[in-house]
């Protein structure tokens, strides 16, 4: 019995990794994608706009599922995650993208592990062990290393808008997994989005720009990936794996978000690479396998 319990817990926590390393793949393509948005669109109008039309598809779902209404006590807890990660990430790094690349970007967001997992032991309970503090921090440290010996006083505007918008995303990902501890990982999504829809859709029409000509396909490409898998479909995935895998535990796949998305600004955007960054992503990816082994 014990031991159908403990292999159990490893099914979950296995597939906790495996949700959580999807959500990631799938959120990694966020700021390459954003970036080339507000090349052409206005960051405020961008966040505003893929916000309305992911949780137009959230309505969509809740009703085609007959989703009931959550619990009175539920709705706060929605609107920090609404607050955090469906205006305040992608409202503060739209804005930081207008002053640096987004391979410069997808560097800060090493950092999310850290915050994750500090909002997981404030928001969630959770009490990893000492060790994976210190796998956890290093992490981080390389990350800001990294980011300081670039210089920091280059973008610095840029760079605390990154910052900003880190700790406000942490706080949101680690209250919306707590939350699907009870409501489940896709409605933890949809709700919020139907609980920022009376700001974000208004906000839409009133800073939707004169004309839409001229936009080129690779915007409106952006701005629906954004929408559709960074706004929705990547949510349903990472909120499952924090809630099955542990928020600060599968929360440090986090780090290797980096790998990915400096691949993509490569491929996709032309921007530079270099030997530092891969060094970096390379040192956090030994991060994560330490603070995955001492996360509980």
């Amino acid at each position: 019995m014990e031991r159908t319990s403990r292999l159990n817990t490893l099914d979950n926590s296995t597939q906790g990794w495996i949700n959580g390393f999807i959500g990631v793949v799938i959120f990694s393509g966020s700021l390459p994608a954003t970036r080339l948005a507000v090349m052409q669109f206005d960051p405020v109008f961008l966040t505003m706009i893929r916000a309305t039309l992911a949780a137009a598809l959230g309505l969509c779902l809740l009703w085609l599922f007959k989703e009931k209404r959550p619990a009175r006590t539920q709705w706060a807890p929605l609107a920090i995650v609404a607050l955090g990660v469906v205006i305040g990430f992608p409202l503060l790094t739209a804005l930081a993208l207008q002053y640096v690349t987004s391979a410069h970007s997808i560097v800060f967001i090493g950092l999310l592990p850290l915050a994750t997992a500090v909002f997981g032991v404030l928001r969630g309970g959770e009490q990893p062990r000492p060790v994976f503090w210190l796998f956890s921090s290093l992490g981080s440290l390389l990350v800001m290393g990294y980011a300081v010996a670039q210089g920091l006083s280059a973008a610095p505007a840029g760079d605390v808008l990154m910052l900003l918008a880190v700790l406000v995303c942490g706080l949101g990902y680690a209250e919306g997994a707590k939350l699907s501890r009870s409501l489940g990982g896709w409605q933890v999504i949809c709700w919020a989005l139907v609980v920022s829809l009376p700001v974000v859709a208004p906000l839409s029409l009133i800073l939707a720009p004169a004309t839409l000509t001229g936009i080129s396909l690779p915007a409106w490409l952006s701005l629906g990936y954004v929408s559709l898998f960074s706004m929705l479909i990547g949510f349903v995935f990472w909120y499952r794996g924090l809630a099955q895998g542990g928020i600060a535990a599968v929360g440090q796949l986090q780090l290797l978000q980096p790998f990915f998305g400096l691949a993509l600004a490569a491929g996709l955007l032309h921007e530079q690479v270099s030997l530092g960054m891969l060094l970096v992503t390379v040192a956090v990816i030994g991060c994560v396998v330490g603070a995955k082994r001492f996360s509980r």
